[in-house]
């Protein structure tokens, strides 16, 4: 059976990560652009010449979803390595401004582009953004949060950086009880209800 059978047959239209990475484990193989791409706008998925030698009927690729992010160098990142002992060292030590725990259980791999793209090696469906790194691991380096000044550094001005939580009726719609963990990443650790109120 050829690897676009296989493909076809066990997941349909979706792409599989998982199915790929089983044949060719380093993903500069496809994604040959990431390790020299220091721009955001630059299309980091797969000329369809790359898959050519596995499938014969040529593949559309999508452009990549857009981020709200304002630059990002790839390249820069590249030269760290393996950044998941620096993000599970961030957990242990409590200064993780995410859910620590879901994220811990992605942080065992060899893999440095699984350590930020978590998940993508085990994936058998074609969601880019599910794969993006999440702000806290961001957040490890660069730790500096002075909303929304620290903000622009990366995401620029003109993009709209309030969750889907913050809605017209969010003020009164949340307790003083509510569950604060997502609201670290963007406010710090320590930030209090009154300092947005």
């Amino acid at each position: 059976m050829t690897v676009a059978a296989m493909a076809a047959g066990a997941y349909g239209a979706d792409f599989s990560h998982a199915l790929h990475v089983a044949l060719q484990p380093e993903c500069t193989s496809c994604h040959a652009k990431a390790a020299t791409s220091t721009r955001l706008e630059d299309n980091l998925l797969p000329a369809a010449e790359v898959c050519k030698p596995c499938h014969e009927q040529a593949r559309t690729i999508r452009q990549p979803s857009p981020v709200r992010l304002s630059k990002f160098d790839h390249a820069f990142h590249a030269k760290f390595g393996n950044v998941a002992p620096a993000i599970a060292a961030a957990i242990k030590g409590d200064t993780y401004l995410g859910d620590g725990a879901s994220r811990a259980k992605h942080l065992h791999t060899k893999n440095a582009c699984a350590a930020c793209h978590q998940g993508i090696e085990a994936s058998t469906a074609a969601n880019g953004k599910a794969h993006h790194p999440p702000m806290a691991d961001c957040l490890v380096c660069h730790n500096k949060i002075d909303p929304p000044f620290s903000c622009e550094t990366c995401h620029g001005t003109d993009k709209a950086l309030k969750t889907a939580q913050h809605t017209a009726d969010y003020l009164d719609a949340h307790t003083r009880k509510s569950e604060k963990t997502g609201c670290a990443s963007c406010h710090g650790k320590r930030f209090s209800c009154l300092g947005c109120h």
